[in-house]
């Protein structure tokens, strides 16, 4: 495989000069995709979406028609756009709020007209000061040109959008615990059934919570066409997605390809992308979708950028950051990292992922340290067993949310792939890599 000739569809204003401000987008056809929508009628701009096959951009992969198919009868409905991205090396809502905010607010417009929601929230992550100012001065460009608040361009469409700045905390990127913060409470993930927001979401009410990516399709899918987008990419993987490429290469950054039609290895070597691994070194293992996806190895570097043959291979597309790692990495080292940091972000509901995620944070640190002895690796599966039963995938789940069931892919796969490794750090009592 190799690139195709498909065009950004996201990110097709980055390095426009002043992209984040109202001109600019005007100068670029912004808005462009809102009017033809509100010549429609609602239910046909969501067909639209559903013949596009969009798949959510923020990490489960759920088709977003469908999702906004499965939107309660009571009223009020809201909408969420989920901003508060924080999955450690994912960097593409980052990119799209500071440098595109007006195209997040098209596609929220477009979201809320096509499922009736009565007001709309973009949360974002409150470390994203820039971005914060961006969203919030484009928010009040939109008014000032009346593409939001009352009767927006002309129509009988009205609706009331609040940029809401987030605490800081990894679990609010989950949606129940974005609500609860929402609502002004501590970010606690809500048991999944009964509130499914959709059902019962932000103050009790019905609620649609798309990711920043997601939203920012909208504008072109409208204006082009659910077909024209589907038409991109192969299967339920259409169109155009973000990955966010770091690690050991020598161009990490934000990359939107095509999906389906492009290969870990072109992501990671292509010139226009990755560039190649850095210093010339050789590919150890990659992480083919956040911190929480099962590894990947070299001989896996062929498979496309798609979301269900990467199911099928035991992992996931996830948040879209592809994490790679080189010869000179220790593995031990790297899962215990991404270990500790579910470990300080677990909001400590559940006992599994509040005592599990430290127990086997405290047995990688002995073993990285020198400290560790054989049979920690029984104990380690031992105390994941406990927080995923039978470490398959996806995980089984002991929790409310995906955190604890995220904890042990790392470790399993780490050990699974680099057992020699671990033993190494053991028999030695050191880590080889120093």
């Amino acid at each position: 495989m190799a690139l195709t000739d498909a065009r950004p569809i996201v990110t097709r204003r980055i390095g426009v000069p002043n992209s984040w401000t109202l001109q600019s987008y005007l100068d670029t056809g912004g808005y462009a995709g809102l009017r033809k929508a509100l010549t429609m009628k609602p239910e046909d701009v969501a067909s639209e979406v559903i013949t596009a096959s969009l798949l959510g951009r923020g990490g489960a992969g759920f088709e977003a028609g469908k999702k906004w198919s499965m939107l309660g009868k009571g009223r009020p409905a809201y909408l969420v756009v989920n901003g508060d991205e924080s999955e450690p090396a994912t960097f593409k809502d980052h990119m799209l709020i500071e440098n595109d905010p007006h195209q997040i607010i098209e596609g929220t417009l477009i979201c809320a007209y096509a499922v009736g929601a009565a007001q709309a929230f973009i949360f974002v992550r409150g470390e994203f000061a820039l971005g914060l100012e961006r969203m919030t001065a484009a928010l009040n460009e939109a008014y000032a040109h009346g593409a939001a608040g009352r009767n927006i361009l002309g129509s009988d469409f009205s609706l009331d959008v609040v940029v809401h700045p987030g605490a800081g905390a990894y679990i609010c990127g989950e949606e129940t615990a974005l609500i609860e913060s929402l609502e002004g409470k501590r970010g606690f993930p809500r048991i999944k059934p009964p509130f499914f927001p959709a059902a019962i979401g932000l103050y009790g009410q019905p609620t649609i919570v798309n990711n920043v990516e997601t939203v920012s399709n909208l504008p072109w899918i409208v204006e082009h066409g659910g077909s024209s987008f589907a038409a991109l990419g192969e299967g339920r993987s259409a169109g155009t997605r973000i990955f966010s490429l770091s690690g050991h290469v020598n161009r990490p950054g934000n990359y939107e390809v095509e999906m389906n039609k492009v290969t870990f290895r072109d992501l990671i070597e292509h010139p226009e992308l990755g560039g190649g691994m850095r210093n010339g070194n050789q590919l150890k293992a990659f992480i083919p979708g956040g911190a929480s996806a099962p590894w990947f190895g070299p001989d896996q570097v062929d498979m496309p950028l798609d979301q269900d043959a990467v199911g099928k291979a035991g992992s996931m597309l996830g948040s879209g950051s592809v994490i790679v790692m080189d010869d000179t990495t220790c593995m031990v080292r790297a899962a215990w990292r991404i270990t500790r940091f579910f470990h300080r972000e677990s909001c400590g509901q559940c006992t599994p992922c509040r005592e599990g995620s430290g127990w086997v944070d405290k047995v990688m640190r002995r073993i990285e340290d020198g400290g560790g002895r054989e049979e920690d690796l029984d104990l380690l599966f031992d105390v994941l067993d406990n927080i995923a039963p039978g470490l398959s995938w996806p995980p089984r789940q002991t929790t409310i949310c995906v955190l604890g069931p995220s904890i042990p892919s790392s470790i399993t796969s780490a050990i699974r792939m680099f057992r020699d490794e671990f033993l190494t750090h053991i028999k030695e009592g050191a880590c080889p890599y120093g």
